[in-house]
């Protein structure tokens, strides 16, 4: 290479260097780049940690709520829900609510409740997980499955709504006392020194109301939307609640024995004592004035136990007796009149004495379960035929184990 060839080498190579750009010493872009992503990544690695502590926290709170719930000295535990919520029960598995292949028959003429599963007259069987020994059952409305309550326990008692499929939910949890209107849509308690009361949407409780109650009263059923209140269980008198007007107040009542049912009219079913005689008798209740004897009717036979129920369409009374069931015909009450009884009663023996709750399945048929846990079904037409209701064996009655027949409409009407 000669020395023209070399120089305009060095001259080129010189050129071509101060020609391109020289690089910066600092990249913001690239620098704000990079610190976006550490703190993205500091932050992601933070709410990981936090999800962890806040998932354990959560699950240690839940097994502390199960315990706290079934304590004596905490006051009773209600799960509330919101009536916005339009949920549906989810269809049943193929292979739910059977025995041997056969369908569940929510038209059976009689449910059972025994050894922690759901028996129908159809055959079917759906076991109900967790759900403790029950006082009484009935149909959720919109048949939904059913609400169960248990029996008293030194907890308190339990109210449990119990999916088709068998699955419970507790609703209530150490109530003294619990009951359920016939339509399933209204609830009532004892709470402490309270009475309280919710409806029922949905398997839900929904809008608690309470009042004062005097020791030792209690709810004892629904009369529309008024709370049927038993105001002494030593002493006759009871009280009607409405929730949405006025605390609770004892009202004139101080002879009312025990409450059966309502008739279409409004008009009450109950026991009262008379006067005179001391008998108890029979009375026609009018609700609108402290449930005063319209008319009443007096049998020494009838028992003072309180057990019994009028049919839906209010034609029938099926009630204990001394000595066994008594069917009662309605319509020899008459139409509302003074207080008194100018007519004689005849009441009909049906079977042998009740234990709990009577399932009116139709307006002329019910059931009922007896002393040796068997359920007996009878129809009106056939006592008063001079037939008595059949007795048959309930599978897996034992002494620690009772039946409990289930109330209430399928639908919930």
């Amino acid at each position: 290479m000669t020395q023209d060839e070399l120089e305009r080498a060095v001259r080129e190579s010189l050129a071509q260097q101060v020609a391109e750009p020289r690089p910066a010493a600092a990249d913001p872009a690239g620098a704000a780049i990079r610190r976006a992503r550490r703190t993205q990544r500091k932050r992601t690695m933070t709410g990981l940690a936090m999800a962890a502590v806040a998932t354990v926290v959560v699950s240690a709170g839940v097994v502390q709520l199960g315990d706290v719930t079934r304590r004596p000295a905490q006051p009773p535990t209600v799960v509330l829900g919101d009536p916005s919520n339009q949920a549906r029960p989810e269809p049943l598995p193929s292979d739910a609510g059977t025995v041997d292949g056969r369908p569940a028959d929510p038209a059976a003429k009689a449910d059972v409740l025994v050894g922690g599963a759901i028996l129908s007259a159809g055959g079917a069987r759906v076991a109900l997980a967790g759900v403790g020994p029950a006082e009484r059952a009935q149909w959720l409305p919109e048949n939904a499955g059913w609400l169960v309550i248990g029996a008293p326990s030194p907890a308190g008692r339990t109210l449990w709504a119990v999916s088709r499929d068998g699955t419970p939910r507790v609703l209530l949890d150490g109530a003294e006392v619990i009951t359920v209107a016939g339509n399933g849509r209204q609830v009532a308690w004892r709470d402490g020194d309270e009475i309280a009361t919710a409806g029922l949407v949905r398997s839900e409780l929904i809008a608690p109301v309470r009042t004062p109650a005097p020791a030792g009263a209690a709810p004892v059923g629904f009369v529309g939307d008024s709370v049927l209140v038993r105001l002494d269980p030593a002493h006759p008198g009871h009280a009607l609640w409405s929730p949405a007007t006025a605390p609770l107040k004892a009202g004139s009542d101080r002879s009312t024995l025990n409450v059966y049912g309502a008739l279409p009219d409004g008009r009450l079913v109950g026991q009262v004592l008379d006067k005179v005689s001391g008998l108890p008798c029979l009375a026609l209740l009018d609700p609108s004035r402290s449930l005063a004897p319209l008319r009443t009717a007096c049998d020494p036979t009838f028992s003072r136990d309180g057990l019994g129920a009028v049919s839906p369409d209010g034609r029938w009374l099926l009630v204990n007796g001394k000595a066994n069931a008594l069917l009662v015909d309605l319509a020899q009450m008459g139409v509302a009149r003074p207080s008194g009884s100018d007519r004689p009663l005849t009441a009909l023996p049906a079977g042998p004495p009740l234990t709990g709750a009577v399932a009116w399945n139709r307006v002329d048929e019910a059931a009922y379960i007896d002393e040796s846990g068997r359920l007996v079904r009878l129809t009106a037409e056939r006592v008063q035929a001079g037939s008595a209701g059949v007795a048959a064996a309930v599978p897996g009655v034992d002494a620690s184990n009772r039946p409990v027949v289930v109330t209430g409409s399928v639908g919930g009407t």
